[in-house]
């Protein structure tokens, strides 16, 4: 009988260029839940180095921690900081919205 040694998997190991941030964050938007949001920048400060980045944004790393940990809710200003320290700028994109019954199109206001 042979045994496995299992490790537990990590989405910060994979996000090894700056593609694979983008698409990362991208598909975490997607969501709409900004709990995914804060947790997949969270990922990130870690594959980046979080205690680099609690110094660049002044922010104790356990406040990172928390803040970035899907658990917690961090302000505007927190995720512009961190966003901003990591070298990402946030972007707003039209978007339709959806033509189900009782919704409106965003793009004729």
């Amino acid at each position: 009988m042979t045994t496995e040694k299992l490790t537990r998997y990590d989405s910060a190991d994979y996000l090894t260029d700056e593609t694979r941030v983008e698409a990362y964050l991208e598909a975490a938007m997607e969501d709409d839940d900004p709990s995914v949001i804060a947790h997949a920048l969270g990922v990130v400060a870690r594959a980046r180095n979080m205690s680099q980045l609690a110094r660049d944004t002044g922010i104790s790393r356990e406040g990172l921690n928390k803040a970035l940990s899907g658990q917690g809710n961090p302000t505007l200003e927190t995720i512009m900081k961190v966003s901003k320290a990591l070298g990402l700028r946030m972007a707003f994109h039209s978007v339709k919205a959806s033509t189900l019954e009782g919704e409106r199109d965003l793009s004729a206001t």
